[in-house]
Formats: C-alpha cells, structure tokens, sequence
C-alpha cells in the first residue's frame, strides 16, 4: 500500500498533464462545455470503485514492479517496464507479423440508411486472409479529417450493423451518433497462417487483425486518426481489449463482458480454449473448464503457472481510457484488477481513465449500450482536444 502511496506523490509532478483530461475542454467548437458537463456528471460514478473495493489490489502483482522485483519510480521507468510488458507478451503470444498501415480496400456495395452511409468493404485481417466488413459513415461527415470513428469486433459483422441479434448493433447506434464506424467479423478465432500451424496465439491474431482494420478507418478523410476507438461484446469484448492494450493508436476502448481477468470458475471467461489462448496444435482439448482429466494446454497453461494475469495488459492501456461494461462474467470485484489500472494512472499523473459499470446478465441492454456510448462520446467527441 505504502508503494502506492508513494507512486501518487511521484505523480503530482505531472498534474499539470492531468488537468486538460479531467473534463472536456471548454474550447471544444462541436459541443457546448454545459452539455459536456452534463455528460460527464452521468459518466463520473462510474470511475470509482465500490467503497469494498477501494483501493483493494486482491492477489494480483502490481504492474509498477519489474517481473525481476525492481519499482518503477519515474515516469522513464514506467517506459521500460512497459515494454518489459509489451516485449513478454508478445513473445509468449506470437510476434505479429508487420502491420499493414497502407491496406488495399476493396468497395464492394453502397447503401444508404438512416442518416448515413453503408459500404461492404473488403480488406486483409491478416496476410492470406481476407476479411468483408461494413463501414459505416455518417452524412455530415467531412473530408477533414475531423470525425471520430470506433472499430465494432464480433463473431459477424452484420450483428454491429443491426442486421442480427438484439442490443449489439453497436456500429448501426455510434453510427447514427456521428461516429464513423466499422463493424468487422471474424467465426471463433484467427489462426495465423492456419489452424494446423498457428504461429499467433488466436487471441493475439485478432488483435493483430484489429490493428490492421484500425487503418482501414484511418485511410478514410472523414476520420481523425488520433479519435478511434475499439468496442467488442463477450467474443468480442475479450478482442477489443487485447486489441486496445497491445495496439496503442486506439485512443480508447470499451470491453463488455469478455471476462477481464483470468478466472477458472466461470466457464465464460474461457480464456484456456484454444481458440483464445490455449492453442497447441491443430488437436483441441476438450471444451470446458479446465480439469485434472481436461488439463490446461499451450500459452495459457503457462501464463498460470507463471503468475500473469490480464491486469498486466489493462495497464499497457494508461493514460488512455477505458470502460468494462461489466455483466455475469465482469462483477464488481474486477475492480481488484481495475485499481492497478488506476494507480498507474496515477503514478502518471492521471485520473477518471478506468471505468466500470455492471449489469446482472452477460447480455448487454439498452441501458449498458447507453453507458458505452456515452463513454465514447465524451473520449471521442465531446473532449476531443484532449487527444489532439
């Protein structure tokens, strides 16, 4: 706790960066401050922990000490321990092959709806993989570069469009929003090259696919590069966070319920399935939680065995937002995570960057969706200057 302490007091150093973050800028010319405040008062109760889970960093190692037991003390520290982070991940997971920040796009149909514009595009999620989405672009968008956009990742890209599914047409409502959007799809996982011979950890491949559709959004002249955000349901929500951790051009992120950390009592929260973090060749376990007679298999087996949780990538995030909405699989007690989050939030100089609401089900609901667009409302649109 005493570390902690200490970190906040290295941080005020830096209060000064905090300040233009804390709420939107009033020099803001899109939105009026008044309606900026107004959203962020909605927005606030939703940055601090429950009173039980106050400064609570339940079992998991603090993000602020080197693997070898060494504190980071400065912010140059926080540098190096970060891509300590970065570096051990990458390699347990799988280097990403190189990302494709020029891609091909091809334009295949134009829809009009609603007050924007539908095109089914085509574009590489990984070398060798082609990949159909829909971006969506509203109609008073202009080519100046000045319109914030959000990548929408799930099993389909029609469910982000509204043409499957209920309470998940995420890209279809952030559309009609003034978003620029990109709903895009991947079935149960990538294999980089192939099932038979993964390379990748599948989970870190659509987060390498993610990145590479990160520049489809960025090569349009509505969208402003330093204003896209990523957002994913359960399947999703857990590609969206590794996306947004290990890709740092997202400028923000929301993560529903895909289980935020490692947790082998809730079947969803499955990140020991091959498809996720547990490949080992082309020969699949057996689905379902892990067992004696149903053992844990490749990198997951061993991230357990070593002691990393997720938490270590939440931290990659700072000082960029984000905001887990949480269901049956991200209760209230993942704020024992989240608080890492924040503290190094902190030691930075930052504050109200991690935020958390809850619902009873896994589903979402019209009420979390509310929440979730009104996060990237006010990261994306409403503070925009902050990010520029």
């Amino acid at each position: 706790m005493k570390d902690f302490v200490s970190y906040g007091i290295i941080g005020l150093c830096y209060l000064m960066i905090s300040l233009q973050i804390l709420v939107a800028d009033e020099k803001s010319d899109s939105i009026p401050a008044e309606e900026t405040k107004k959203l962020w008062k909605k927005m606030a109760p939703f940055y601090e922990p429950p009173s039980q889970f106050k400064d609570n960093f339940g079992k998991y190692q603090s993000p602020l000490k080197f693997y070898d037991g060494r504190t980071v003390k400065t912010p140059e520290d926080w540098q190096q321990r970060r891509q300590e982070i970065l570096k051990t991940w990458h390699t347990k997971m799988g280097q990403w092959p190189p990302v494709n920040e020029n891609p091909q796009i091809e334009y295949l149909k134009k829809e009009h709806r609603d007050n924007f514009t539908q095109y089914t595009v085509r574009f590489e999620i990984a070398p060798g993989h082609p990949n159909t989405g829909y971006l969506l672009i509203p109609d008073d968008a202009k080519a100046d570069l000045s319109t914030p956009a959000v990548l929408v990742v799930f099993y389909d890209p029609e469910t982000g469009i509204a043409r499957k599914g209920k309470d998940r047409d995420f890209a279809y409502q952030l559309a009609k929003r003034g978003f620029v959007t990109f709903s895009v799809g991947h079935d149960y996982s990538l294999y980089y090259p192939n099932r038979e011979n993964a390379e990748i950890q599948p989970l870190s491949a659509l987060a390498y696919g993610a990145a590479n559709a990160f520049h489809v959004l960025e090569s349009r002249k509505e969208v402003d590069p330093k204003r896209i955000g990523i957002v994913g349901h359960s399947y999703g929500g857990k590609w969206a966070m590794f996306a947004s951790c290990l890709y740092d051009k997202f400028a923000c992120a929301a993560w529903s319920d895909g289980g935020i950390v490692f947790d082998e009592t809730r079947p969803s929260v499955n990140y020991w399935e091959p498809w996720y973090l547990g490949y080992a060749g082309p020969d699949f376990r057996k689905r379902g939680l892990p067992t004696k007679e149903n053992p844990r298999t490749g990198l997951y087996k061993s991230l357990i065995k070593e002691g990393h949780d997720l938490h270590e990538l939440h931290a990659l995030m700072a000082p960029r937002p984000f905001l887990v909405s949480g269901g049956s699989e991200d209760q209230p007690k993942q704020w024992r995570a989240l608080n890492h989050s924040i503290a190094v939030n902190r030691f930075l100089g930052y504050e109200n960057r991690v935020a958390m609401t809850n619902r009873e089900k896994h589903s979402p609901n019209p009420k979390s969706n509310e929440q979730m667009y009104q996060f990237f409302e006010y990261w994306l649109m409403q503070n925009q200057l902050q990010n520029k």
